[in-house]
């Protein structure tokens, strides 16, 4: 079909993985496509300062690092493409992927970095007052509570930062955490304990979102002592969940193994899935470190791992690399 694109390596997925696995991808002459997908640069899109990010001794911005490592990766060359990935049919090679936009993809290889998504604690009055004092990103809407009462919901070091980025424009932030102890990072729990402006409400979990039809907007939530069940309410102006992140994996299922967790599992030490050319980076398949530089590490490893798996296919078969080499040359 002559509006399928063909290219040596299809990677799905726009942050610091699938950025990284393009920059390396694209110096080993593979030309590789990226299909960004719905959050263009990943989550560090919406994280506001990075202090942990090797190379840079002050604090830096992340959509401005994610600005930085896309434009790295179009000057050697790679192909950008601004939709989303609605099919992914891995049963055979060349893999073949479908876009929401109607276009289909031709891989010989394909590294999956889709990242992950915030979790949300399930409850009815929750998804009612979504974007109306109900959020999972503070460094998106933290700006409109400014002196306001927030609470933060979770005990990681996601909900840690969150809670320190909030007291720059809340007057008061509770964090409500439903176990004893912090799960975070030593220096960002002496922080939080530091803060005046943060207090911690320990064993409990919100159970309910208290709020108004008219206008749409939160005004407390309703606690349940996780031993005793008892209740209370908290007034609140807005309430941020940051209880994790699920991996992005829907596209795959039924197609590659997934962990307990639902990440996807790869040969211990490797990117590779149990598909030959099919390689996870990055969030969706990390449940253990979760950390910008460690998913541009994997996106790295995939990506050389993908040229090694090409390199091996076209010594086996030296016409079909020809095939392909001149599919690259025409292709467009």
């Amino acid at each position: 079909m002559s509006d399928v694109k063909k290219t040596r390596l299809a990677i799905i997925g726009s942050g610091p993985a699938g950025y990284t696995a393009a920059i390396y991808a694209a110096r080993a002459l593979l030309h590789p496509i990226l299909i960004s997908g719905m959050q263009t640069g990943g989550q560090l899109t919406i994280t506001t300062d990075v202090e942990n990010y090797p190379g840079f001794a002050d604090v830096i911005q992340g959509p401005w690092l994610m600005d930085q490592m896309r434009a790295q990766a179009a000057h050697v060359g790679t192909e950008f493409i601004d939709d989303v990935v609605v099919k992914a049919d891995l049963d055979q090679r060349p893999f073949l992927l479908t876009l929401d936009g109607g276009g289909e993809i031709e891989a010989e290889t394909v590294v999956i970095a889709t990242g992950a998504q915030a979790r949300w604690l399930g409850l009815p009055s929750e998804e009612a007052f979504k974007g109306f004092g109900v959020s999972a990103c503070a460094t998106c809407d933290g700006f409109f509570y400014r002196g306001k009462a927030v609470a933060v919901v979770g005990g990681g070091n996601t909900a840690v930062e969150e809670a320190l980025f909030l007291t720059s424009f809340a007057a008061k932030v509770t964090l409500i955490h439903r176990r004893d102890a912090l799960r975070c990072e030593k220096i960002l729990e002496e922080r939080l304990f530091a803060n005046p402006k943060i207090e911690v409400i320990w064993d409990h979990e919100v159970c309910e979102v208290l709020g108004t039809t008219e206008p749409l907007g939160v005004t407390g939530v309703r606690l349940r002592h996780v031993q005793s069940g008892a209740l209370q309410d908290l007034n609140l102006d807005g309430l941020f969940i940051a209880i994790g992140h699920a991996p992005s994996v829907a596209l795959f299922e039924g197609q590659l193994p997934m962990t307990k967790s639902g990440y996807l599992r790869v040969t211990p030490g490797t990117t590779s899935t149990d598909i030959p050319g099919v390689y996870a980076a990055g969030d969706v398949t990390d449940d253990v470190y979760r950390q910008a530089v460690t998913a541009a590490g994997m996106g790295c490893m995939a990506a050389l791992e993908a040229a090694r798996f090409l390199a091996e296919q076209d010594h086996a078969h030296p016409h079909q690399s020809a095939k392909s080499a001149t599919d690259q040359q025409t292709r467009g």
